[in-house]
């Protein structure tokens, strides 16, 4: 093949590969009347209510402070449950990617605290799940009752 037409080729490649890659994923919003601290404390007492796993907490600030940079609260709760995502990977293995689940809470430039995470329906695209499969909607459900519990008022 002529140098210039296999450059061609892999451009185009490259090109038609942007066009079909998934969208950015989905991203659920809430706002928490708590500190970060207390937000996470909130949901991590939650999913182990709710009989889940927490496999991870990650303090991002904490880790910006030990290399002398400045952010501003942010922690991350990495949780699941076996039962919701064996099914998921066992249909696609890269969601393993995105397994478990993650929910991450900071505060904004006006001490607001958000609480995000990215929406369950978003591995059918990422990961080609099929968009009725009962553990997409029971993860979306959890999602929402958890983090709903985290950023109640009382």
């Amino acid at each position: 093949m002529h140098p210039k037409l296999k450059n061609l080729t892999a451009a185009t490649a490259l090109s038609l590969a942007a066009l079909t890659a998934p969208a950015h994923a989905e991203m659920i919003a809430k706002t928490s009347p708590h500190s970060v601290a207390e937000t996470i404390d909130r949901l991590e007492a939650a999913v182990k209510a709710a009989g889940a796993t927490v496999f991870a907490r990650i303090d991002h600030a904490a880790g910006a402070k030990s290399v002398d940079q400045d952010l501003r609260p942010t922690q991350l709760l990495i949780f699941g449950n076996p039962k919701l995502g064996s099914p998921a990977m066992q249909d696609a293995q890269t969601a393993g990617l995105d397994l478990p689940l993650r929910v991450l809470a900071y505060a904004d430039g006006e001490g607001v605290v958000h609480v995000t995470y990215h929406a369950p329906s978003s591995l059918v695209a990422t990961h080609g799940l099929p968009a009725d499969a009962p553990y997409l909607k029971m993860m979306t459900g959890a999602l929402d009752k958890l983090t709903s519990k985290a950023v109640a008022a009382e």
